[in-house]
Order: structure tokens, then C-alpha cells, then sequence
């Protein structure tokens, strides 16, 4: 039996819930689990995370006041997701370590959102991933991949198929730890899946059949990993 984490990002959740696109997302995992993949579905807060984000900012909260309104809008968008996957059945999203452990002692799909301040969702997926013992975190996204620069800013952009740990940090190293702001990949995330040699590959989750053929496998997307053996 086949194990993996799937990290959906914000483009599953735009501030006005979009019935469609959970839907094809959740016939996906359906189909996994089917083929007998047990599966850990993190979600991220979106652009209502977003949207809570900024207005607490304005009125001078804290950044781990707005973690935690991030979490908050997490579960919420994890609430929706298991909906989608079961709509006939209460939503149970685990909220801490314990809870996450346990779910995925008994469930063929576990969905989570964000479980403490400080903390994205993408470190939550290689968490995850360390508990279930699965050596694959499927991240996706709204770009097909790593790139030398932002494609949506960088016509010149390429993208990159492979990366170690190392050159994923390298890359990554100017995004910012502010609340609601991890843009690609937390790089907390990447080191922590180094400690475990957890493999994350990123995929265009526009495209539900993306999330699908990663899981199976399929080399698509962009890949970080440890070093080539020589």
C-alpha cells in the first residue's frame, strides 16, 4: 500500500469557495484511496487567511495573533475539503499532533489544516509525512514548479526538474517568515524534510490530474530530494 501527502496551496481556495475545483480535487484522492494509497491531505488558509491576515494587521495585532487566525482559516478550508470528500459525514479536522497521529492510525484519508503558531502548513505536510511514514509530500500549487525566478514576473524564468535540499534552501532563502507571506515553500519545510529524506515534488494543481499522476509517481513538476548517488 502506497503512502503520500498531498499540501494543497491557495489556488484550492480564492476568497469565494469554488464547489468545482474541491471537487475535482477530492474525486482525485477518492481514486487514490481506491487504488489503496492511504493518504494525509494538508490545506492551506488561502486568500481568507489572507484577507483575516491583513485586516488584524491593520488594527495592530500581533504576528502570532495572525498565525493564528491563519490556522483558524485553515481548518475552515480543511472543513470544506472533507465535505467534499464526504458529504454526508461531520467534518473532524485533528488540531494537534495527537489528534493528526491518530487520524492517520484509522482513516484511509486524513485532511488537516495548520496545527500551531509559527508553523506553515507546508512544514505541516513534511510533519505529516514523518508521522505516516511516507517518503513522498506532494506540494501543489499554482505553478508547474521550482524556477530561477518568479515565472509570473520572469519571462526568462526556467524551471528547474531536480533540486537537493540544499539548492532548494538556496533558492528559496529570500522569502519571508511573516505570517500568511510563504510564498513557493517554507524553507523550514525543506529542512525538515531533509532530516527524514522526505522527497517534495511540486505539481500545477490547477490541474487535479497533476496531483494524481504525482502520487503514481509520474516525474513532472519539480523534484527536491537528497543528493544523486554517484
Amino acid at each position: 500500500m502506497g503512502k503520500a501527502v498531498v499540501k494543497l496551496g491557495g489556488f484550492a481556495f480564492p476568497s469565494r469557495p469554488d464547489v468545482n475545483t474541491l471537487s475535482a480535487l477530492a474525486d482525485v484522492l477518492k481514486r487514490l484511496s481506491g487504488e489503496g494509497y492511504r493518504l494525509a491531505v494538508v490545506v492551506g488558509g488561502g486568500e481568507f487567511a489572507r484577507e483575516l491576515i491583513g485586516a488584524a494587521r491593520r488594527m495592530g495585532a500581533s504576528e502570532a495573533v495572525c498565525d493564528v487566525l491563519g490556522i483558524m482559516a485553515s481548518r475552515v478550508n480543511a472543513c470544506l475539503l472533507s465535505l467534499a470528500l464526504e458529504p454526508d459525514a461531520m467534518p473532524d479536522i485533528p488540531s494537534d499532533l495527537g489528534e493528526l497521529a491518530s487520524a492517520l492510525r484509522s482513516r484511509d484519508i486524513t485532511v488537516v489544516g495548520g496545527l500551531q503558531p509559527g508553523q506553515s502548513t507546508d512544514t505541516v505536510a513534511v510533519i505529516t509525512a514523518e508521522l505516516m511514514g511516507s517518503r513522498l509530500v506532494v506540494k501543489a500549487t499554482d505553478v508547474d514548479g521550482i524556477y530561477t525566478a518568479d515565472p509570473k514576473k520572469d519571462p526568462r524564468a526556467v524551471r528547474i526538474p531536480r533540486l537537493t535540499y540544499r539548492e532548494a534552501l538556496e533558492i528559496l532563502a529570500p522569502t519571508s517568515p511573516r505570517a500568511g507571506s510563504y510564498e513557493l515553500l517554507d524553507l523550514q519545510a525543506v529542512r525538515l524534510a531533509m532530516r527524514s529524506n522526505i522527497m517534495i515534488r511540486i505539481v500545477d494543481g490547477r490541474d487535479p490530474e497533476n496531483v494524481y499522476r504525482a502520487v503514481r509517481g509520474a516525474d513532472i513538476g519539480s523534484l527536491i530530494g537528497p543528493e544523486p548517488r554517484a
